[in-house]
């Protein structure tokens, strides 16, 4: 006697959880798992640096308030201390680097693009390259025996000379001071400009190039009316990454700043930038307050090179915005 079986479906799983459980096995889920720890831990690196920041400095948040970033004092034997010079070092060094850097980088990096030959645009951006990589110290070396001595005999004298009448270029030349370390650091974050300005020309389409040349324009205006505006969102991107450089570099400036607490509007006096003094007295800070100002001016430092690259984003933004919306005119 035959014996038909008959088959009867079970219940099936839930159609969301038999998703989860088929990318789980084909290691999807795991994946995505392990690589958003990954992308979550920047984030909390940065909020426990931000933490240990503001928890190390709480003495002189109580003590000083915000009367820390608007005094000049800074005097540990009675326990005074005030961030102003430091932060105007900062941003006196910084934005001198880069009005040396900037046009020197940029034009640099055109050439290399647009102008230079194939094999010489390769070969010079290998020893670019080769200078990015150069630790700061060396650099620091390089303004001590050659650039201090040439700022003392023959650069600040000369412009003491001619552009005396400025607030900018009066008073003593030392040789070391706010030009030096700004000199310095425009040596040391040219390379990054050069860089990335040139991968940013070169991504640029050719069809750009050759409608410009087809419209009969040379080719010099073809790249800087065309080509040069067409990656102005990346080149921007290349500056503020020199800013950001420029801003947290210590060792380098430290040598050729003059190491100097005051607020002074000639670009030779000497200096103090904030990296500087907390590389110069860390290790000696004896009091709690001492080091715990010492600790608040490296939060002051965060906080300048955060806001300052919003500020960058912000630009890169609306620079972005204002292109396309230039392009779809």
């Amino acid at each position: 006697m035959a014996t038909t079986s008959k088959t009867v479906p079970g219940a099936s799983p839930i159609p969301g959880a038999r998703s989860f459980l088929s990318r789980l096995r084909e290691g999807d889920e795991i994946a995505r798992m392990i690589t958003f720890l990954f992308a979550a831990s920047v984030v909390l690196v940065t909020l426990l640096l931000v933490f240990e920041l503001w928890r190390g400095s709480a003495l002189p948040r109580h003590k000083f308030g915000f009367a820390f970033f608007r005094t000049s004092v800074w005097d540990p034997i009675f326990d005074q201390f005030g961030a102003l010079p430091f932060i105007y070092g900062t941003l006196v060094t910084s934005i001198t680097a880069l009005l040396i850097a900037v046009p020197l980088g940029i034009g640099a990096a055109i050439f290399l693009a647009e102008l230079a030959p194939a094999r010489l645009s390769d070969t010079l951006e290998f020893f670019i390259d080769l200078l990015a990589a150069v630790p700061s110290v060396i650099y620091g070396l390089l303004g001590v025996f050659i650039v201090i001595p040439l700022m003392r005999l023959y650069i600040q004298p000369a412009l003491k000379s001619t552009l005396g009448f400025l607030p900018l270029f009066q008073g003593p030349a030392y040789g070391v001071g706010f030009l030096t370390a700004g000199i310095v650091l425009a040596i040391m974050v040219i390379p990054y400009i050069i860089s990335v300005s040139r991968e940013v020309l070169l991504s640029v389409p050719r069809d750009q190039r050759e409608a410009a040349l087809s419209l009969g324009s040379t080719h010099w205006e073809s790249t800087w009316k065309v080509v040069v505006p067409f990656a102005r969102t990346g080149i921007m991107g290349s500056i503020f990454l020199a800013l950001a450089r420029a801003l947290g570099e210590t060792m380098a400036v430290t040598m050729v700043i003059g190491n100097t607490p005051i607020i002074s509007a000639s670009l030779f006096s000497p200096g103090y930038s904030i990296a500087a003094v907390i590389a110069n007295e860390f290790t000696e800070a004896t009091g709690d307050l001492y080091l715990q100002s010492l600790i608040e001016l490296g939060l002051v430092l965060f906080l300048l090179t955060f806001i300052l690259n919003g500020l960058a984003r912000l630009l890169i933004l609306v620079t972005s915005k204002r292109g396309s919306e230039t392009a779809l005119a």
